[in-house]
C-alpha cells in the first residue's frame, strides 16, 4: 500500500469515538461530494479521488454511490447509479482503467445499464452488478462490454419471480458457499441463487420496508438495512426470524441507511446516508462507538460527508476477502 500517504494532522471523529474498533482504513463513496475518500481509524483523510489531473480530458466522475476494493486491493470499482455507469480505478495511478456503460445514457443493450448498484469485482476479474431499473443482475467478463450472464431482464418485468425475474434488485453479494444473495426492492425480498441462476430460497426481511444491500455474516445469518426514515439495521436468518435489530427513534434515528457490514470484532459498520455519517455500532450495547461525519450536517471539509452511500474496508478486511465474525456470537447471543 505504498500509494497510501503517511498519516498527518488531526483526526476528525465524533468525540468519544474509539479508533480501535476499525481494523484499518475505510473507503467511502461520498456521493454528493462527487468523490471517493479513504479515512483511517483516527479519522484522517489519507486518499481522495479524483484530484485535479486524475481524470482524462472529457472524463467525469459524478455521484459515486458505492465503491469496493478488488480482492487484491489494487483497484476500486465504483457504481455511479444516477449516471448509469460502472468505473474501475487503478488506485496507484489514480486513473479510470475501465468503464461499463455511458455516463448519463441509460439502456438495456450491451454496454448499457440503468441505475447499476453495488458492482463487485470477483477474484478472476468478473463484475457482478445489480441493474436496478433493468430488473436484472449482470455478470460481466473481464474487460468486456456486454454481459456474460443475466439473471432477469426488462422484458420479464420487475416482479419477484426468482430464477426468472427480479423486482428492482439493488444488491447481489457473494456468499461463502459461492452463491449470490440478491436483495429486491419490490416486495422486500432476499433471495439466494447459484451462479447459474438456480433459485435456492427467498424470504421477506422481517419488519423491513426497503431492504438494501443484504450480505452474509456467517452461514445462515444475514445483515441488511432498511433504506427508510427512520431506518434500521437487522440481522436475520433464512426462515425470516429477526435475531437483532437496531432502530432508534427521535433525534437518534437513522435516516436512509444504505449498507451495513460486519466487522471482524463483531461490531457493525453502516452508512447513515441522509445523516451524512458513517457509524460503528456495538451490538452488545446498541451504542455508537465510532463516527465519521457530522450528524445531519453535510459538507466537504475534513470530517464532513455529503450523503455517503458506499464503503469498504481496506485489504485484507474488504468485502471480497474478509471472513467476518458473527456479531451475535461476539455478543454472546
Amino acid at each position: 500500500m505504498a500509494w497510501l500517504p503517511p498519516a498527518s494532522g488531526p483526526g476528525y471523529l465524533r468525540p468519544g469515538s474509539d479508533p480501535s474498533v476499525l481494523p484499518g482504513p475505510l473507503l467511502i463513496a461520498d456521493k454528493l461530494n462527487n468523490r471517493l475518500i479513504i479515512v483511517d481509524p483516527q479519522g484522517r483523510v489519507r486518499w481522495v479521488f479524483p484530484r485535479p489531473g486524475d481524470l482524462a480530458p472529457g472524463q467525469t466522475f459524478k455521484i459515486p454511490d458505492d465503491a469496493f476494493f478488488s480482492p487484491d486491493g489494487r483497484e476500486i470499482i465504483a457504481t455511479q447509479e444516477d449516471q448509469d455507469v460502472i468505473s474501475i480505478i487503478d488506485i496507484a495511478t489514480r486513473k479510470i482503467v475501465y468503464r461499463y456503460g455511458a455516463p448519463g445514457a441509460p439502456g438495456a443493450l450491451p454496454n448499457r445499464v440503468s441505475h447499476p448498484d453495488d458492482a463487485l469485482l470477483t477474484p478472476d476479474g468478473h463484475i457482478v452488478v445489480a441493474d436496478i431499473k433493468n430488473c436484472r443482475v449482470l455478470v460481466i467478463a473481464p474487460g468486456a462490454h456486454t454481459w456474460e450472464r443475466a439473471f432477469g431482464s426488462p422484458a420479464r418485468g420487475c416482479a419477484h419471480n426468482p430464477g426468472y425475474g427480479y423486482g428492482s434488485p439493488n444488491g447481489a453479494f457473494p456468499l461463502l458457499n459461492g452463491n449470490l444473495l440478491i436483495t429486491e426492492i419490490n416486495g422486500s425480498w432476499v433471495d439466494e441463487i447459484t451462479v447459474t441462476g438456480k433459485h435456492i430460497w427467498s424470504v421477506h426481511v422481517p419488519g423491513v420496508y426497503y431492504p438494501s444491500d443484504t450480505n452474509e455474516i456467517s452461514p445462515g445469518r444475514y445483515l441488511t438495512v432498511d433504506y427508510s426514515s427512520p431506518g434500521q439495521v437487522v440481522i436475520f436468518n433464512r426462515s425470516g426470524t429477526a435475531l437483532w435489530r437496531y432502530r432508534p427513534t427521535g433525534a437518534a434515528a437513522l435516516d436512509h441507511p444504505s449498507l451495513a457490514l460486519p466487522l471482524p470484532n463483531g461490531d457493525v459498520i453502516l452508512n447513515d446516508d441522509a445523516n451524512h455519517r458513517i457509524i460503528v455500532l456495538d451490538p452488545k450495547t446498541n451504542t455508537i462507538v465510532w463516527q465519521y461525519g457530522h450528524t445531519g450536517r453535510s459538507g466537504s471539509a475534513p470530517g464532513y460527508l455529503n450523503n455517503p452511500d458506499g464503503m469498504d474496508l481496506m485489504v485484507p478486511y474488504n468485502l471480497m476477502r474478509a471472513v467476518h465474525a458473527d456479531p451475535l456470537t461476539a455478543a454472546g447471543l
